[in-house]
């Protein structure tokens, strides 16, 4: 089987060595309850049940997958007992408020938590991270009445929850949606039509499930500014709270999918079901935009995981493996090979994903500490100072992440060789689960055009020359031991700023350039927040003493030198333009000519 052992001193390093979190937890009147001893012993409590839970369950999961039968779905045997051991752990809220049974942990500390757990099992980690959600849009939109009825029974694991966007004909363009809700007399609306891809729309693992549907009423405006949102459960709740009458929601089949087969990925059909307007009409998408922003990290999470899982088992294969002998001589005598890791591209290859791994991991917890200042701070101009830190690099966390997380999924399986290939083995399940967090909640293309459209050009380069601002000021603080990586990250930050103008310019005169370019600029930003993150990690680490601390700062010098210059060539892509792109005809992408 499969191994997985959590990254605990790494994901201990980074929070109190990298980013001071005791720190700043304790600064906070609103995070005092936190501390460094508390954060660690909630690390150690999910490693075991990531590693004793989730983990034996993964593989037999994917060969099971959930099932639909009778208009019901079934997950895999062992699902089951394992949500009840998870919600009953208090895990599904975690950082939930305590006014709703929380336990009110910041999101610095959780974005660890849901790495474990993506590691071991993202077809499990699915179910509760939607519940999750869908809790978070109802904490920020519902009224007292709905949050009192449905936050606290969705975070102590007895209710579910889903987020039901997408329809057939309607995706990313979530304006032309065909759901209807017409008005009742009692203030509740029939709500008509079909949603696809819908995560956990229906399984066994919880009592009831609360499904937040966005649907237009009658006279609503065109496109997304006349979009709702309504809770419409599985089970209509009486008023003492007790569970009522079917309602007429459920599933219609379910998707036959590459990956996460486990995670009940369903066609939900509303048959004039009823439900409740959350908030006001026609202002539904604000809403589920909390729900799914907090979704896009949870993607890069899930890149994360996935890619720590397989750097871990590709490093002890690679270990193992004895084929051929090293180009400078036999390095093990004694044996009839050498192991594969003196061949210098197999060390290329587990490294590339082990810097990717380390500075995801930092740029995860730095994301969820501008987070956790939107949600506990008091002063108004660092929240303002966040949102626009937040807004810029979610797409950076749903699809750097996840993009190169993909990509050390499959250099490991490559290190694998032929085994790789073979599923007793685990790589090639890793890599069909990962494949869909590049697709769902936002293609990365999609997330690249949010980037350079909304969150650049439209802002007029205001919140990334914010972030470059950031990044100069720390990296121009470090002594000159770790120029090697202080100076490459002044470069490639003054290479995004150069190219950042000049997309700004090449916008304003040509209507297509942006959405050409978009791709290779989120990979350049992505790649200067990753330098940003070993800068901070190789300052934390350059003057503590022990293997563990001289790994990191040799990892920060691999990546200035091996993987940072593909700034470059992003740039250059950029710079070619979109002409190159668009001047080929429609007629010839099915033309054989």
């Amino acid at each position: 089987m499969p191994i997985y052992n959590a990254p605990l001193a790494d994901m201990k390093f980074i929070l109190n060595d990298v980013f001071n979190a005791d720190q700043f937890w304790q600064s906070n009147e609103n995070l005092a309850h936190v501390d460094s001893a508390t954060a660690e012993a909630i690390l150690e409590e999910m490693a075991k049940f990531a590693q004793n839970v989730t983990l034996p369950l993964n593989r037999t999961g994917d060969e099971e997958g959930a099932t639909f039968s009778n208009g019901a779905v079934t997950t895999p045997a062992g699902f089951k007992e394992a949500f009840k051991q998870y919600a009953e752990g208090g895990w599904i809220g975690l950082a939930a408020d305590e006014e709703w049974g929380g336990q009110g942990m910041p999101k610095m500390l959780t974005v660890l938590a849901d790495e474990m757990l993506f590691a071991t099992n993202p077809s499990f980690m699915l179910y509760p991270l939607l519940s999750v959600g869908a809790g978070m849009a109802l904490n920020s939109y519902a009224s007292q009445e709905q949050k009192e009825t449905y936050l606290p029974k969705i975070y102590s694991g007895e209710w579910s929850g889903t987020m039901c966007l997408t329809e057939p004909h309607a995706g990313t363009d979530l304006g032309i949606i065909k759901t209807k809700a017409e008005r009742n007399e009692d203030g509740t609306y029939n709500i008509t039509g079909t949603k696809i891809f819908i995560t956990g729309g229906d399984h066994d693992l919880s009592e009831n499930i609360i499904h937040l549907v966005l649907a237009k009423t009658p006279d609503a405006p065109a496109g997304s500014r006349g979009i709702s949102l309504f809770i419409v459960p599985k089970y209509i709740v009486n008023a003492d709270g007790s569970l009522g009458e079917r309602n007429p929601v459920g599933p219609g089949s379910i998707e036959h999918k590459m990956g996460i087969k486990a995670s009940a990925t369903c066609v939900m059909n509303f048959d004039g079901a009823k439900g409740y307007l959350v908030g006001k009409e026609n202002e539904g998408l604000a809403a589920m935009f909390v729900m799914m922003n907090y979704e896009r990290l949870s993607m890069g999470i899930q890149g994360l995981g996935a890619s720590e899982f397989a750097y871990q088992n590709a490093a002890q294969y690679a270990t193992d493996r004895l084929q051929g002998r090293s180009a400078s001589g036999v390095q093990s005598p004694a044996k009839p090979a050498d192991s594969i890791l003196v061949h210098g591209d197999v060390r290329r290859m587990l490294l590339n994903a082990r810097a990717n791994n380390e500075a995801s991991r930092a740029f995860a917890v730095y994301v969820g500490q501008q987070l956790d200042i939107t949600k506990f701070s008091t002063d108004p101009e660092a929240v303002k100072a966040a949102n626009d830190r937040v807004a810029l690099l979610t797409p950076i966390a749903k699809a750097y992440l996840t993009d190169t997380a993909f990509q050390a999924t499959l250099d490991a399986q490559m290190v694998f060789g032929g085994h790789g290939y073979i599923r007793e083995w685990g790589m090639e399940q890793c890599v069909r689960d990962l494949r869909i967090a590049q697709i769902y909640e936002g293609t990365n293309g999609v997330q690249s055009q949010d980037l350079i459209g909304r969150k650049t050009i439209k802002c007029g380069g205001a919140f990334i020359a914010d972030y470059i601002t950031e990044i100069r000021d720390f990296a121009n603080s470090l002594d000159a031991d770790l120029n090697f990586i202080k100076d490459a990250t002044l470069d490639a930050a003054t290479e995004v700023e150069e190219v950042t103008k000049y997309i700004l310019e090449r916008a304003a005169e040509s209507a297509e350039f942006p959405n050409a370019a978009a791709v290779d600029y989120l990979h350049a930003v992505g790649l200067l927040s990753f330098a940003y993150m070993f800068a901070r990690i190789a300052n934390a680490a350059k003057a503590k003493d022990g293997d563990f601390y001289q790994n990191k700062l040799a990892l920060a010098a691999y990546f200035a030198q091996r993987i940072l210059p593909e700034i470059d060539l992003r740039i250059a892509k950029v710079k070619a333009g979109a002409e190159v792109i668009m001047n080929f005809s429609e007629d010839y992408f099915t033309s054989q000519a």
